[in-house]
């Protein structure tokens, strides 16, 4: 019998991921000038207000406002009609020194005994769905999104667009558990005002038709994903009718509101731990990013075509307290033996995964907006400054947890060809 399933992306411009850019854009600008920082920052955005607040240990301090009103710009919060400018919004920060009794526990002579910086439960998830090993359902909801805000950026079509956009992806599967139909897609985004809501209505529809999904489906490659957009696909476009008030002027932001769309969709599971604006001594997010690593690796390798693992950490102790993997019926090698071959090739203590996968580099803004997981990793010139305004450059290693680099490892443990 065939079902349904659905995920969503929300844009660079939507009020949670906004917050989201801001306190990673401040944990790079910490990084760049201090890689050891200890950064846990979170923002709140709303009409005209932005309120920063957290706990940071560091040797040095960055200009926050001007890191700020420096990521709004880069989204295009500059009209004065969003009700939310990035030259004129208020900047209230409310930031402190770390616990010391954490900071204590986290901290030790020997670094590759660094304890973890809090207690938590942490997943990684990958599928043998595309081929970056991610739900299918979430990889179109992000580019339908990143297409749009491509769009928008250009200038050249649809001009009436506005930053704050939503998806939504709902793919038909087969009982093999194969994509065979994008059975609806749903976007929501914001836009200018227009001569009358029917009008606005019956534009929006036909270039969201006509304009984005043709350049959406030029940039796909696979010729079987392209094959599902079909005459059946539903659309439901700006269902409400008029979306113009937006961003924070029509919703407040919080950073780590949008877990889901960071990670796999509602694929898999989710500890419930946000990542922007967390260093990697936080397991959140090192340990989410280790356990993606792994479970990309196996798959790749032929471990099970899809795979699920959970790692759990206690504030202050090094080793991972447990390890479990769940491969839905999708692997001839038994779960068990599984996590004890992970312990074999994959150290999970904190700093080892710190080093491993190089997380104290300034790469996170990056990761922000369109999800952690599934990107290509690369590397890249990075600009910063300092609190003086001296400029910083750094070439940077980003989405190091999504390199294949472990096929060997795996195959030799696992005893496979």
């Amino acid at each position: 019998m065939t079902y349904l399933f659905t995920s969503e992306s929300v844009s660079e411009g939507h009020p949670d991921k906004i917050s989201d850019q801001i306190s990673d854009a401040i944990l790079d600008h910490f990084l760049a000038n201090d890689p050891d920082a200890k950064v846990a920052v979170e923002t709140l955005v709303t009409t005209g207000q932005i309120i920063l607040s957290g706990e940071i240990n560091s040797n040095t301090w960055i200009n926050i406002q001007k890191i700020a009103r420096d990521v709004l710009k880069k989204i295009g919060y500059t009209k004065n009609e969003y009700r939310f400018h990035a030259d004129s919004c208020g900047i209230i920060s409310s930031i402190q020194e770390q616990s010391l009794d954490l900071l204590k526990g986290i901290q030790k002579l020997n670094k590759d005994e660094q304890g973890a910086g809090d207690q938590g439960i942490i997943f990684g998830y990958a599928v043998k769905e595309s081929e970056n090993y991610m739900p299918l359902s979430l990889e179109i909801s992000h580019s339908l999104l990143k297409e749009l805000s491509c769009i928008r950026n250009e200038g050249k079509e649809m001009t009436y667009l506005r930053p704050d956009s939503k998806s939504q992806v709902t793919l038909e599967y087969s009982d093999n558990k194969e994509p065979i139909h994008i059975h609806t897609i749903v976007i929501s985004t914001q836009h200018d005002e227009f001569d009358t809501k029917e009008k606005m209505h019956k534009k929006i529809i036909q270039d969201i038709r006509n304009v984005l999904i043709p350049r959406v489906k030029e940039n796909i490659l696979s010729k079987k994903i392209k094959k599902l957009f079909t005459d059946n696909t539903k659309y439901y476009i700006n269902s409400t009718g008029k979306f113009v008030t937006g961003g924070p002027h029509g919703d407040t932001g919080l950073t780590g509101r949008k877990i889901i769309v960071d990670t796999y969709g509602g694929r898999g599971a989710h500890g419930g731990g946000a990542f922007s604006g967390k260093d990697p001594s936080k397991m959140d997010r090192s340990g989410a990013y280790a356990a993606r690593h792994i479970a990309k690796n196996l798959v790749a390798a032929g471990i099970s075509d899809e795979i699920l693992i959970q790692i759990s950490y206690a504030a202050g102790i090094s080793e991972p307290i447990s390890i479990f993997v769940k491969t839905y019926g999708r692997s001839n090698i038994n779960n068990e033996d599984i996590v004890l071959n992970i312990k074999k090739i994959f150290d999970l203590r904190p700093y080892a995964i710190e080093k491993r996968l190089k997380l104290r580099q300034p790469m996170y803004e990056e990761t922000s907006v369109y999800g952690h997981m599934g990107k290509n990793p690369r590397k890249v010139w990075k600009y910063f400054s300092d609190i003086k305004g001296n400029k910083i450059k750094r070439k940077v290693d980003l989405f190091t947890w999504e390199k294949v680099n472990y096929l060997y490892e795996i195959k030799n443990v696992f005893n496979l060809k």
